[in-house]
């Protein structure tokens, strides 16, 4: 029985010695090995003391550690006796005290997982599930006092990280201490600078427990296990791990995998990723304040935060058809994955970059997540308002008029588009609109412009959006940027097409297609495609407007295609949506369902709610053998 300190596992192995003991009628044997003491019970004295409990006499105990475990391994065979070795130190140690008759079971509890140890089976104990860490703070606290705090209690087992010695301890403290309201003790964890201190009562301290595994580490390990503490993320590599200890990354796997053994930092469900136990974190971060310098501690933290914050910037340049090239991503999927992967990392670090003054780092970082935000990357279940949140903050600490006016705009789509809160969105943009045209940044003003009108057409002010996408592009055209001019322009024609005037729309629709074909040296062949591939969708709304549902459908198709050439899975799904819309109408339910299950099969989480609720309804509106 294996885990990390506190888990229970002498508490779990008590307990099934007292429930597996009728089914041993020779009798059961239980024995503290002490393998956490500086100097544990060496085997020969445990068999020593193992031989006289089955009542070998004194003087024939035999003298060495073999003669002894042979000895007892005769006195079992054929008996049926349970044996209860506890906190076990390594292999070498439980080895000779392990009975081979078949009828004999021995448990053995040890915060090493003893992998050595040949024909056992392993139970990895983990914290309790919240359910559980309730039920057994009741036991201790009692349990009409922790029913009639149950809002308290889950916040108290959860800054316990549901770790059971935890959680006794504050049961015992609120057992002592009558007067104790959870929503008090709760109150004294929830500091994470004082968390550990908090949890002890008497002689029970989660820290010591901690303490005891982490000396018995080799200074290697100590060293790296200190560092991981400034990790800002949930989970982590042997890369990230590599970049705090200033090492390569084979470099530092035998200790990562000592620190495993020891139970002191979990594999993590991802292979070859590992996570700590929230209070063992804190653990950590306290070694590292107490043995290593601030000034060793500054740079392990600014080298992490900007090793984090640059190769989230080169995977988001990756993303960008602007500014790909080879190099670390030389795949869109491998940069999607590695921010996928390590997100709660860069997103904290952006988080701390910015606190510590590492401005233009956070901003650069979240301009160039511009292109993944419009892009490929908006599957991803990404903070894009905490991401350009930051980066706005720090603009203005840089007072980078500039940049201050790119990232509002960024900002306010987010807020559109991800938080749903478009009344936000609209005084982010007019913040956004004014700061540009201050300091004269009139591409910026023209996207404020265009960003204003999609906003108030989805509050349903369709004329002012209609004034704002002329507005833009009045600006954009003096410009000579033809993706600028594009881009308000397609606005204007949605925006028209918002107010019913399809044929008008149609026309700028068309007309833009028509250019994309006369720039496609200045756009490159991805740019290309994706101008095309967004001038075809407005074309087929256009159509739909105006009742022409087939040649709609035909033209959603197409741009459908395109999106699949592309890799463009969440684009792909938008579109089969309003194509099986067009196809439904035409009466082709077949290819209306088959359209609309494709859109359903890749609308999941929170930020696609809507449009999953929408094409659920398009597929209930079939007949009802196309469903």
């Amino acid at each position: 029985v294996v885990g990390q300190p506190g888990v229970g596992k002498t508490a779990l192995a008590v307990a099934a010695v007292h429930e597996l003991r009728p089914l041993f009628p020779d009798g059961c044997l239980a024995v503290d090995l002490r393998g956490v003491d500086d100097q544990p019970v060496a085997a020969r004295v445990v068999l020593d003391r193992l031989l006289r409990s089955l009542g070998v006499p004194g003087p024939q105990v035999p003298v060495t550690e073999a003669e002894r475990s042979s000895l007892f391994r005769m006195l079992l065979d054929g008996r049926r006796v349970l044996l209860l070795l506890d906190n076990a130190a390594d292999e070498a140690q439980v080895r000779p005290l392990l009975a081979h008759s078949p009828g004999c079971l021995t448990l053995v509890t040890c915060r090493r997982t003893l992998a050595g140890l040949e024909g056992a089976r392993w139970l990895r104990l983990a914290p309790l599930a919240e359910g559980d860490a309730v039920r057994l703070l009741m036991r201790i606290a009692g349990e009409d006092r922790v029913a009639g705090e149950s809002r308290a209690a889950a916040e108290l087992v959860g800054l316990c990280g549901n770790l059971p010695l935890a959680v006794r301890i504050v049961g015992n403290r609120l057992a002592t201490r009558s007067h104790w309201s959870l929503a008090y003790s709760a109150g004294q964890l929830r500091d994470e600078r004082t968390r550990l201190g908090s949890l002890s009562a008497g002689d029970l301290q989660v820290r010591s427990a901690f303490e005891v595994s982490y000396q018995r580490l080799s200074p290697g390990a100590r060293r790296v296990f200190r560092r991981l503490a400034v990790v800002p993320g949930s989970d982590f590599g042997a890369e990230l791990a590599g970049v705090a200890h200033h090492a390569a990354e084979a470099a530092v796997l035998p200790q990562l995998d000592e620190l495993v053994e020891a139970n002191l930092l979990n594999a993590a469900a991802v292979p070859g990723r590992f996570e700590f136990h929230d209070l063992i974190r804190l653990f950590a971060r306290e070694r590292w304040e107490a043995e290593d310098g601030p000034e060793e501690r500054s740079a392990v933290r600014d080298t992490l935060l900007v090793h984090l914050l640059r190769t989230a910037t080169t995977a988001a340049a990756a993303l960008s058809p602007l500014t790909r090239e080879a190099g670390r991503f030389p795949s869109a999927d491998k940069a999607t994955a590695w921010l996928t992967q390590e997100q709660s990392n860069w997103v904290a670090a952006q988080r701390k970059a910015a606190a510590l003054g590492l401005h233009q780092e956070v901003v650069t970082l979240a301009k160039t997540l511009s292109w993944p935000f419009w892009l490929r990357d908006r599957l991803q279940e990404r903070p894009w308002s905490d991401i350009f949140g930051h980066g706005v903050a720090s603009a203005r600490a840089l007072d980078s008029r500039l940049d201050l006016a790119v990232l509002l705009n960024l900002l306010g789509q987010a807020q559109l588009d991800h938080l749903g809160v478009p009344e936000d969105a609209l005084a982010t943009h007019a913040e956004a609109l004014a700061v540009a045209r201050a300091a004269g940044h009139r591409a910026e003003e023209a996207w404020a412009h265009t960003c204003l009108s999609t906003v108030l057409d989805s509050l349903g002010r369709l004329d002012e959006a209609l004034e704002h996408a002329r507005q833009g592009c009045a600006i954009a055209a003096g410009l000579g940027s033809w993706i600028t001019d594009a881009a308000s322009t397609s606005r204007l024609g949605q925006a028209l097409r918002a107010l019913g005037r399809y044929e008008e729309a149609l026309a700028v629709h068309r007309d833009l297609l028509r250019q994309t074909d006369g720039h496609h040296e200045e756009l490159g062949p991805e740019m290309s495609r994706l101008a095309a591939v967004a001038f075809l969708s407005d074309i087929a709304h256009c159509l739909a407007g105006l009742g022409q549902w087939r040649e709609a459908a035909e033209t959603f198709r197409e741009a459908r295609s395109w999106h699949v050439a592309g890799g463009d899975s969440f684009q792909e799904a938008e579109t089969a949506l309003y194509e099986g819309v067009a196809w439904r109408e035409v009466g082709e339910f077949e290819r209306a369902r088959d359209c609309l299950r494709l859109a359903l099969g890749v609308f999941s989480g929170p930020v696609f709610a809507d449009r999953r609720a929408r094409a659920e309804a398009e597929l209930a509106s079939l007949p009802e053998q196309w469903r």
